[in-house]
């Protein structure tokens, strides 16, 4: 199952469940469309490949089936003037 991340890798962007704006590789990284197209040319920083945008899932499944809460960035050097 996907797994649907809290937040952006690079920015730390809330990004919800119901984010229209999360963007996802095949290995599940996740990044709001800003980082995703500005920073990285939609391209993966982690693995290379291209992003789509992340589905959302209906919020009676989100009830049975969570979101993630645990945060998650990585120290990209695209993104080192936004992590503190």
């Amino acid at each position: 199952m996907l797994t649907l991340k809290p937040n952006c890798e690079c920015c730390d962007k809330d990004l919800p469940a119901s984010a229209q704006d999360a963007q996802i590789c095949s290995f599940e990284c996740t990044f709001c469309v800003e980082c995703a197209e500005r920073r990285f040319g939609n391209t993966c920083p982690n693995c290379g490949g291209g992003f789509v945008s992340r589905p959302t899932r209906p919020a009676d499944k989100l009830v049975k089936f969570p979101a993630s809460t645990e945060r998650f960035t990585k120290n990209h050097s695209a993104c080192a003037n936004h992590l503190t």
